[in-house]
Parts: C-alpha cells; sequence; structure tokens
C-alpha cells in the first residue's frame, strides 16, 4: 500500500512510526509552551486533525474505487474482499488527533496567528513612532 504522493507518504509514515494507537496521560504545560495558550493549541491541534481526515478520506475513497465495479448490489458489497481489507486497515491506524498531537509535540506543525501579528505589528509601529518624536 505505497503512496506515490509525498503527502500521503508523509502521513502514511507518520502513523506507522511515530503514533501510538493507545490514551495516553500528557502534561498540558507542554500544549502551551509554542503557542502560550492551550485553547490556541486546542484549535490549532483541531485544524490540523480536519486537514488529516479530509486527506485521509480522499486516499481512502480513492483505493475503493478502484475495486469499485459499475452496479452497486448487496452481493457485490459483501464479496469484494479488497475493499473490506483497505477498510480495515484504515480503521486501525491512529485517529487524525492523535496524529495532530504527536506532530505538535514534536514541533513539525507551522503555527502562527494573524490577530497576534497585526497586534504585535501594531505596537512596533506605535514604538517607531513614539522614538521619533522623541527625536524631534
Amino acid at each position: 500500500m505505497e503512496s506515490k504522493n509525498p503527502k500521503e507518504a508523509t502521513v502514511n509514515a507518520v502513523r506507522k512510526n511515530k503514533v501510538t494507537n493507545t490514551t495516553i496521560t500528557r502534561n498540558t504545560n507542554d500544549f502551551s509552551q509554542q503557542t502560550g495558550n492551550i485553547y490556541e493549541t486546542v484549535a490549532m491541534l483541531t485544524k490540523r486533525a480536519n486537514q488529516l481526515a479530509v486527506e485521509e478520506k480522499k486516499e481512502l475513497h480513492k483505493k475503493i474505487e478502484e475495486f469499485s465495479t459499475g452496479g452497486d448490489t448487496m452481493d457485490e458489497m459483501f464479496e469484494n474482499r479488497e475493499q473490506i481489507e483497505i477498510v480495515r486497515h484504515y480503521e486501525q491506524m491512529p485517529k487524525p488527533v492523535l496524529v495532530a498531537t504527536q506532530e505538535y509535540l514534536d514541533h513539525e506543525i507551522y503555527y502562527r496567528n494573524p490577530a497576534k501579528e497585526d497586534k504585535e505589528q501594531q505596537e512596533i509601529e506605535a514604538l517607531e513612532n513614539e522614538m521619533i518624536a522623541k527625536k524631534k
């Protein structure tokens, strides 16, 4: 089940090697280090998990379509073992939220908050204007 798409290959490699499919107790302080706010981190992880879920869904549908036939009857659905095996494989993979969490903890997620950037830019401009006013 090797993938030619580099994104899919990366997602599959992450899921196979790093992410455990079990419950792990985590320190909440680890989640607020990069962003400074745990709620921002949760929102970011939610968005990343949704991205991964969409990619996984597209990949799954693409692989299932390879085995689909023209007519869909109940007998054909039960007879197609390849589709069943593909679905089982995807069911056993770690959930997208677990992958997103591991990516965050490994610092593999690019994060930016435009609202904070705008506020910081305004503060910098205000300081620059103050400095200019003091020089005059």
